[in-house]
């Protein structure tokens, strides 16, 4: 378990201080002081040390994703969307390794996580956003799943434009989702 973090540790200040190209299997194990032959008794390719490190990070941000839903401060469909859309840009903006993968080391297996991810996420806020009558019970969870994938595409843009998300991308991140989600909305919500 010990040589398994330090692997993982390894390759998450690669990551974020040298970008997706730099954390190699190699480079990690050297980075973790454990011989590339070793690495392979731990880890069967570097895609595996990848999905496992933004394993971790899905799940750091699954519990500040419930923590923020459990305590609901938002009014309106809009104050909804920022406190969504603030959550992920500070957790990312925190954490390059978890950028470095969600964006730019795209394989199959790390494509899967964030799908599934997002499909959760947008279940769960989907389920919020019904109980604190901000859309009709009858809004379809597609719209959820559609403003998920949307958003995601668009941080994907804001950053590859700038390593710490371009603003402006975000805030018409912001502007799309919400107009989009908005047409489900009743007045009040809005």
């Amino acid at each position: 378990m010990e040589r398994r973090k330090a692997i993982l540790d390894a390759a998450e200040a690669l990551l974020a201080e040298q970008g997706y190209e730099a954390a190699t299997l190699k480079a990690t194990g050297e980075r973790a002081g454990i011989p590339i032959a070793s690495m392979y008794h731990y880890f069967a390719d570097r895609y595996q040390v990848d999905a496992e490190l933004l394993q971790r990070h899905l799940s750091e941000l699954d519990r500040l994703i419930g923590a923020a839903i459990a305590e609901p401060g938002a009014q309106t469909l809009r104050e909804a969307v920022d406190v969504m859309v603030d959550l992920l840009l500070d957790y990312l903006r925190r954490h390059r390794s978890c950028t470095e993968l969600w964006f730019t080391g795209r394989h199959a297996t790390i494509d899967e996580l964030v799908r599934a991810f997002d499909e959760a996420q947008a279940e769960r806020l989907w389920h919020h956003l019904v109980e604190q009558r901000l859309v009709p019970a009858d809004t379809p969870l597609l719209a959820l799943l559609l403003a998920f994938e949307v958003g995601t595409r668009l941080f994907d843009t804001a950053f590859r434009r700038s390593p710490n998300g371009d603003d402006a991308t975000i805030d018409e991140a912001r502007r799309l989702v919400t107009a989009y989600l908005e047409t489900y909305a009743s007045e009040e919500a809005r």
